[in-house]
C-alpha cells in the first residue's frame, strides 16, 4: 500500500521542489517525467491484464457477430445459387451442330 500512496503523492505534489541541486525548471521537468512514468506504468499494467484475461463482454459481442456473419454467408451463397439457376441453359443441340459456321474470316 505504501507504493500506492507514493504514486498518489507524486501526482499531487512535486517531490523535487526545493531540492538544493535543482533549479525550479529542472524540478518541474523531473516532476512531469515522474508523472508520465506513472501513467505509462498504469497503461502497461492495464494492457497486460487485458492480454492475459479476455474481456467477457467483448467475447459475447463477437460471438453474436460470428453467428450473424454465418447467417449472412449462408444467405449470400443461396442468392448466388439462385442467380446461377436463373440463367438460361444453352441448347445442347446448337453446340453440337456440325453445320454451324463458327469460322471467322478476314
Amino acid at each position: 500500500m505504501s507504493s500506492a500512496t507514493a504514486t498518489d503523492d507524486i501526482l499531487a505534489a512535486n517531490p523535487y521542489q526545493g531540492h538544493p541541486s535543482l533549479s525550479p525548471l529542472e524540478a518541474e521537468v523531473l516532476w512531469e517525467y515522474a508523472k508520465l512514468a506513472h501513467h505509462v506504468k498504469f497503461v502497461t499494467q492495464r494492457t497486460r491484464a487485458l492480454g492475459e484475461e479476455p474481456d467477457q463482454r467483448m467475447l459475447a459481442r463477437l460471438r453474436v457477430l460470428e453467428k450473424k456473419m454465418g447467417l449472412v454467408l449462408t444467405l449470400f451463397k443461396a442468392s448466388v445459387w439462385g442467380v446461377i439457376n436463373e440463367q438460361p441453359v444453352a441448347d445442347a443441340s446448337l453446340e453440337s451442330d456440325p453445320t454451324a459456321n463458327d469460322t471467322v474470316r478476314y
